[in-house]
């Protein structure tokens, strides 16, 4: 009797502790991630590779490899890589004060590859292999089933020579098995291996916003990467802080902030423009990587063939994951653009970026880390219309004692139910969903009616009231049937 009572009340404790079940449960696995970068052709390559580095405990760090691409066509720089990661390396015992796993500088630099150092196809085919391409072909033999995240923040060549050799030298059954285990991210089209690529192997995971026209910077105000800070260097509106992704943030942020913070150059262009391809990745209870339709800090995708364009190298011929739109609005204006898939979420990367540059100087004490927002119920429930639903955050914690900010909202565009998105349209209103406690840890809502199962998206923030504030996500993924 004591057995049975005991075991259910210690598995009810556990639902706020252990990883949620369902949609969730996978996030929770390091990511394994190669960074190919063009780094020296603009100063935005060292400023993603230093924000990177303190988000590195994150991941695990399978290759850095210097490229080219349109704005870098014959030279490489990996120096550069080095030279940051030698300055990490001077922070790396203090960043473990904050978090574990930060990784040695010297399995970095054992990771730090070259490419070929020419222009998109002209690096790909017979006797165009690099230390990079034959590094990247080593980790996808590896005996682990876990996806390859490659970040493309130059050219895509080095990828596409490692495809190239595969698919001359393995089984066809064997090569296509490798191609599904890689998963790319690619800040536009910086050479033309990128649309080659997606064009012969139909499987090969893709995100990203297509093309570039060489001379011409079109394609990129069209980038929904843009979103991460871009408002003023390609002229679009924006809802978003431009305050915090300018040089006098910079320098009182980042720049003054030990040896790693002095690596970080000053923004001639946009800030970090290659950021959104790990920003997606960050284990925060927004994103989850299989899924570019749910959106995250790095953006939001759906998969479908874009129509071409003459920014294009070529029309696609099958669906990737490309650009599409989330509606924002601020101070009671709306703003519609696949860039505010990523600037919606500005103060909150932002402010993690800055906190994390303290942890490289300050001890725990003086620092802020983020809340852990945490649900006691699982992420994805099944509730019927018109059902009263209650979402629960009350094993939140917060590892500083700070006190908490909640705030529930529906996420209108990842849901398939259509009635609120158009409600909101139709009546130019920020329309939330009629909800009880929205900012409290216990919200509750009535179910919509629907006539055919339908599922909602609702985003709980939590923000804690450090310095600087820090905010961490869960989603609840609604399932409405009849």
């Amino acid at each position: 009797m004591k057995r049975s009572f005991i075991l259910p009340i210690l598995l009810i404790l556990a639902i706020g502790i252990l990883p949620q079940e369902g949609v969730y449960a996978q996030q929770r696995e390091k990511p394994k991630v190669i960074v190919l970068t063009d780094i020296e052709n603009e100063p935005d390559d060292a400023q993603s590779l230093v924000r990177y580095l303190l988000y590195s405990n994150q991941f695990d760090t399978e290759g850095i490899i210097a490229t080219t691409s349109c704005w870098q066509r014959n030279k490489i720089a990996d120096w550069r890589v080095i030279e940051i990661i030698n300055a990490y390396d001077k922070v790396q015992d203090n960043l473990l004060k904050h978090e574990p796993g930060y990784p040695e500088a010297s399995f970095l630099l054992e990771r730090v590859k070259r490419g070929f150092p020419d222009f998109g196809m002209n690096a790909v085919g017979k006797d165009k292999d690099s230390e990079g391409s034959e590094w990247i072909i080593q980790v996808l033999d590896q005996p682990d089933d876990r996806p390859v995240w490659v970040l493309v923040w130059g050219g895509a060549n080095t990828l596409a020579q490692g495809l190239w050799k595969l698919q001359h030298t393995r089984p066809e059954r064997e090569f296509l098995a490798l191609v599904k285990k890689l998963r790319v991210y690619a800040i536009s089209d910086q050479d033309n291996s990128g649309p080659w690529m997606r064009r012969m192997f139909p499987d090969l995971f893709y995100i990203v916003s297509p093309g570039f026209h060489e001379n011409n910077e079109v394609a990129y105000q069209y980038g929904t990467w843009t979103g991460i800070s871009g408002e003023r260097w390609y002229k679009y509106r924006s809802g978003a802080d431009l305050s915090i992704v300018d040089n006098p943030w910079v320098r009182e942020n980042i720049q003054g902030k030990g040896p790693l913070g002095a690596q970080y150059p000053d923004i001639e262009y946009i800030m970090e423009g290659d950021s959104p391809s790990f920003l997606y990745l960050i284990d925060n209870g927004l994103g989850y990587s299989e899924r570019p339709d749910y959106g995250s800090w790095g953006g939001r995708y759906e998969l479908y063939t874009p129509p071409y364009k003459k920014w294009h190298h070529e029309p696609e011929t099958r669906p990737i994951w490309s650009n599409t739109q989330d509606m924002v609005w601020v101070n009671g204006v709306c703003h519609i653009s696949d860039q505010a898939t990523i600037w919606r979420w500005r103060p909150a990367y932002q402010n993690d970026f800055a906190a994390r540059m303290d942890w490289t100087i300050k001890t725990f004490k003086e620092a802020n880390h983020p809340p852990m927002a945490q649900l006691a119920h699982p992420n994805e429930i099944t509730v019927k219309s018109g059902e009263k639903v209650t979402l629960d955050a009350r094993p939140t914690t917060d590892p500083d004692g700070d006190d908490l900010t909640y705030k529930w909202a529906l996420y209108l565009e990842p849901g398939s139910y259509l009635l609120y998105r158009d409600y909101a349209l139709n009546n130019n209103r920020n329309y939330q969903l009629d909800m009880d406690g929205k900012e409290t840890p216990v919200a509750v809502f009535a179910a919509p009616k629907v006539s055919q199962p339908q599922d909602m998206h609702i985003i709980l923030e939590v923000t804690d009231k450090g310095t600087p504030a820090l905010t961490r996500y869960q989603r609840v993924i609604v399932n409405i049937v009849p």
